[in-house]
């Protein structure tokens, strides 16, 4: 097989093998563990090498010799349409346990199956009706057509806002459901995204040069290689990534209220049968809100009263739900109760405790004995980052800091 290895082709072919090798380890997850997400991030990563492969092959001298120019014009590489559905699909297999691709989804890859199915009937019709350039008659890459790439880049635009819309949406609900917020607060999503955005920056940047001024094979070579260094770090942070939520969600984003129905998480993970609990409105209306006065008032003693009795801050993963469960009370009336009555969303509620009781056992001289992180464990928190940052939003101070000040006097 022909490969002209050069400084080009050599860096491209580089990236190319170690992109596919992360997309096989990342299917292979999948099938070992049956993360869906691992699924997704495979296929983007497969279709990222192959978004390259046209410029690697290029420069190691295919588009020069036959078959391999044809097999390059007439095999699609560049699936910008599955790319972009991809993205959207993996930031939701990522944040909700509850998601499944479902029949109805298809729609979404339509346009990658028209383009799919154009790109055969060129080989078909060149090929074996005429016998000769027809479709190709210009000895051009059909990939590379300005309308193709136009509304593939319109596509990833879409799905990146409506990937962005879902994962603000996210992080809006998961500090109102559970209390260790920042642990599933996934900060490789925000990353992926910020990854992906440089890749739509670097298109747009590379379609503005080429409509104003002229751009030659090799300098459009350097916008594919800054495309692999990307999709190369989304690899190997994607695979690495362990978190994992366990808030299951419905979510319609065409609602501007941003509305979202809890599901039960234990029995969705045992049945796979998604039952819609209560339907929690992130937006609280101030006017609305005034109304719970009556009902904040007769549960705000009982919710204290609750958490501290109990000892409930100390669950590391106490969740909206499960509180509401002991309280007997209906989940969107107890989220609104706090939000307004108690001005915090849940998390921080819950974390107010956590740090009083930390607070308790400092001024006991309990920091002379235990380790402060040992301390904040034993009242709820389970990661130092969490612990600190909420300490300093309580208390304008880091833990540290309010020992030096308060304790060793």
């Amino acid at each position: 097989m022909r490969f002209e290895f050069g400084f080009y082709s050599s860096l491209l072919l580089i990236f190319f093998v170690h992109t596919l090798v992360y997309s096989f380890l990342s299917f292979r997850k999948y099938f070992q563990h049956g993360f869906q997400a691992s699924l997704w991030l495979s296929l983007f990563l497969l279709l990222s090498a192959l978004y390259i492969a046209p410029w690697m092959l290029g420069f190691a001298g295919w588009y020069a010799s036959q078959p391999y120019r044809d097999f390059l014009f007439y095999m699609p590489f560049q699936h910008l349409f599955l790319i972009a559905p991809s993205v959207y699909f993996y930031v939701q297999s990522l944040l909700n346990p509850a998601f499944r691709f479902h029949r109805q989804d298809f729609w979404h890859f339509l346009p990658a199956l028209a383009y799919i199915a154009y790109s055969v009937l060129m080989v078909v019709y060149d090929k074996w009706v005429v016998g000769k350039y027809y479709f190709l008659l210009d000895e051009r890459d059909r990939d590379f057509d300005t309308w193709y790439q136009f509304l593939g880049f319109v596509s990833m635009i879409v799905y990146f806002a409506l990937s962005l819309r879902y994962y603000n949406s996210y992080k809006r609900l998961v500090v109102q459901v559970v209390s260790n917020a920042q642990d599933v607060a996934f900060v490789w999503v925000r990353n992926f995204l910020i990854a992906f955005l440089c890749l739509l920056v670097a298109w747009l940047a590379l379609a503005f040069f080429e409509a104003f001024f002229q751009s030659s094979y090799t300098k459009v070579w350097w916008y594919f290689f800054s495309y692999a260094i990307i999709c190369y770090y989304i690899a190997i942070e994607g695979y690495a990534n362990v978190v994992q939520t366990k808030v299951f969600f419905k979510i319609n984003l065409l609602q501007p209220q941003h509305t979202l129905l809890l599901l039960p998480s234990q029995k969705t993970l045992l049945l796979e049968a998604y039952q819609e609990t209560e339907t929690i409105d992130l937006q609280i209306d101030t006017d609305t809100a005034t109304n719970l006065e009556d009902a904040y008032t007769q549960w705000k003693n009982e919710i204290e009263n609750l958490i501290i009795q109990e000892n409930l801050y100390q669950d590391a993963e106490l969740s909206l739900p499960q509180l509401a469960q002991k309280l007997h009370i209906n989940i969107p009336l107890l989220s609104k109760i706090i939000n307004k009555g108690f001005g915090l969303n849940f998390n921080d509620f819950i974390n107010q405790y956590r740090i009083k009781a930390v607070i308790t056992c400092l001024q006991a001289g309990k920091h002379k004995t235990h380790t402060l992180l040992g301390i904040a464990f034993e009242c709820g928190f389970n990661s130092k980052t969490t612990f600190n940052r909420a300490f300093k939003k309580q208390t304008s101070l880091s833990p540290q800091e309010y020992i030096k000040k308060n304790m060793e006097k």
